[in-house]
């Protein structure tokens, strides 16, 4: 076994071997944190390497994002043992990291049900726990989340709760964190908030060596603290020598720990950077900062994919995994048919070998988009902006104005993150970005923060925008070559993961024309008057119907565009159907289906309308499969509500 689980170290911090069999000394009498409060703090690091052995087993069966979670171990148990939870809330950014906090707070059992059908969510979320204290799943809110928190116990007088924001180095990018620490800074001593900088050495420098450790250590115990706070009361009536004390402390921390600068600079009191992995250190600064007020950041320096070696090597790979074997690890897939994604980078090298004017731009998602491909050949022409939707939107908008061709590689959930900069950067001004909108539709195991469900209702709202929804690899090439084409804004939708395994033919440069759709299955001639029914599909749900379309003995058309639409098909379908089916994987308020209904609307067209899509409501977690059952979507389904329609 290649991994840091092969050795047995029953009495100290190593890690437990993987074939060691549940329930472990201490993990499996621990169903809450009020359990986990009565080890004795020498207990803990053992714990925490039962808690690591667990994760990579219970993973490796379910799937899940592995090496951010390894990663906070120690995080989640000092937390937990230092602060009253749930009175105390933590806010998980994103979530990612959050397996061990679900298991110490009762969920143990079911993590063997971790992003299934039915199961527990991958992300914390406020109906499956009341330590869950804010719903994550997108970058960069916990922080906004916990101010909010702090503020509503403050004015209701519970002046004594803590409240933890716990954030990465990653999510602090965006820009709405940044907006939360500058508004924490001006509560001061008001509130009790503590944001933890979870830095896994991605984006923020590692510690300072030993003075930088000492130094903190020494900053945080209550002797200092109340030190400085006897200072600033007498200082305070001597301006002059105050302010100069502030100025000295600030460049002082500011020397040893260069990160302190940022959060100096908003007026919060900055401690680290530490070893967010020894948990025996990190559990005494937690207790030393709890005696403390105000809005606080504790910098913790942890390693992704701790405890378990090629999680270490490899954290990338093991960030979101599917089930795998723990000794083995993850193995890497034989090549086959491309997904959209691999049609999208093929597409985006191709295009920029020759056109120097091709630019491609993503937040944070690099390896998801396929992006890498293009980032090593054309280094000056790729921007990796990470997590910073809205200002990827308008980088790209001024690339525009200055002659380039900019990409947006952007998943569609997160394209909704910067709707006002899609609608008054890019849109208002006409501008020739094109959005190559990625994991469009239902996702799966995420679920409901990471399902692509609103981004045609989204882009088909702005004035001048054109909409693709390409329904296989061959379409999805043209749709870009098409889009790449035009001088005005445009997206182009495509699912994820792979298609009906359709080859790319078409070559470079190859268009098809604009807001027209084309005929996948003839309605036969025979069909008896009262039984004609015609399918509008949307991209994906083109070769999803297939199966339906047989049974039923229908038409279909693949309308190629939701903006767009093709008015005359539209109509003329009208006239021969008797009933008329609009499909698109995503939601049917001001979907496509709805901009077929206002075509008909306004040429007071009759006939009968059955519009499949998502319904309203926000779709868990599950199987693809069990998804599309769930939405109506699969083949039975659609057989029988259509059947069922044409009887009324």
């Amino acid at each position: 076994m290649s991994t840091d689980l092969k050795e047995k170290k029953t009495e100290t911090a190593g890690e437990i071997n993987a074939r060691d069999a549940y329930p472990y000394r201490f993990l499996g009498a621990i169903n809450s944190p009020e359990d986990l409060r009565k080890l004795s703090s020498a207990d803990l690091p053992l714990l925490a390497a039962e808690l690591r052995h667990f994760i990579v087993n219970s993973v490796s069966q379910t799937g899940g994002h592995l090496a951010s979670s390894l990663g906070a171990v120690e995080l989640a148990v000092a937390l937990h043992y230092v602060f009253n939870t749930p009175d105390d809330p933590i806010v998980w950014d994103v979530g990612h990291q959050a397996y061990a906090h679900k298991i110490l707070t009762g969920r143990r059992e079911a993590m063997a049900t971790l992003r299934q059908t039915g199961g527990i969510s991958g992300f914390p979320k406020r109906s499956e726990s009341p330590y869950d204290a804010f719903g994550t799943g997108h970058a960069s809110t916990s922080v906004s989340a916990a101010l909010g928190m702090a503020v509503a116990s403050y004015l209701q007088g519970a002046t004594e709760r803590w409240h933890v924001a716990v954030i990465g180095d990653g999510a602090l990018t965006g820009g709405m964190a940044i907006e939360a620490l500058n508004d924490a800074g001006s509560w001061k001593d008001q509130i009790r908030l503590l944001i933890i900088l979870n830095d896994n050495n991605y984006s923020i420098s590692a510690p300072v060596g030993a003075l930088s450790k000492n130094l903190t250590k020494l900053v945080s115990t209550p002797a200092f603290l109340g030190a400085r706070e006897r200072s600033k009361q007498v200082l305070s009536h001597l301006p002059s020598l105050w302010e100069f004390a502030k100025r000295f402390e600030k460049q002082a921390m500011n020397f040893v720990s260069p990160p302190s600068s940022l959060f100096s600079t908003f007026d919060l009191n900055y401690f680290g950077p530490i070893d967010g992995n020894d948990i025996s250190y990190l559990v005494r600064v937690l207790q030393n900062l709890k005696t403390q007020r105000g809005p606080i950041v504790l910098h913790v320096v942890t390693k992704k994919g701790k405890g378990y070696e090629l999680a270490e090597a490899d954290p990338t790979t093991y960030h979101g995994v599917s089930h795998f074997d723990p000794e083995a690890g993850v193995q890497a897939k034989k090549s086959s048919a491309p997904t959209f994604s691999n049609v999208f980078g093929r597409w985006i090298c191709d295009t920029a070998e020759k056109d120097p004017r091709t630019y491609a731009i993503t937040p944070a998602m690099t390896e998801g988009s396929d992006l890498d491909e293009f980032a090593k050949r054309f280094p000056k022409r790729f921007r990796d902006v990470a997590i910073a939707e809205q200002h990827s939107v308008t980088y790209a908008a001024g690339l525009a104005c200055g002659g380039m061709k900019p990409v947006v590689a952007i998943y569609s959930t997160f394209a909704q993150r910067a709707y006002d900069q899609i609608e008054h950067d890019v849109a208002l001004q006409h501008l020739p970005v094109v959005f190559a909108v990625d994991r469009g539709g239902i996702v799966g195991a995420d679920g409901p923060t990471h399902h692509g469900l609103f981004d045609i209702a989204c882009f088909r709202q702005f004035p001048g925008f054109t909409v693709f929804t390409p329904s296989d690899e061959n379409e999805c090439r043209l749709a870009l070559n098409t889009a790449y084409s035009l001088d005005t804004p445009t997206a182009v939708r495509y699912p994820r993961g792979k298609g009906p395994g359709t080859p790319v033919t078409a070559v470079n440069g190859e268009t098809i024309p604009i807001g027209k759709s084309v005929e996948a299955v003839r309605l036969p001639d025979d069909v008896p008057e009262g039984q004609r029914v015609i399918f509008l599909a949307f991209g994906a749900m083109t070769w999803r119907l297939m199966d339906a379309v047989k049974q039923l003995r229908a038409g279909l058309i693949d309308m190629r565009f939701a903006k767009p639409l093709d008015r005359e098909a539209i109509l003329d379908v009208a006239r021969r159907a008797d009933l008329l089916v609009t499909a698109e994987e995503g939601v049917i308020e001001g979907g496509a289906g709805d901009g077929v209904l206002e075509v008909l609307a306004e040429a007071d067209a009759e006939v009968p309308v059955l519009q499949l899509g998502v319904p309203d409501r926000f779709l868990p977690h599950g199987s693809i499969d069990a998804l599309f059952r769930l939405c109506g979507l699969d083949t039975d389904s659609v057989v029988r509500r259509v059947t069922e329609r044409l009887r009324k």
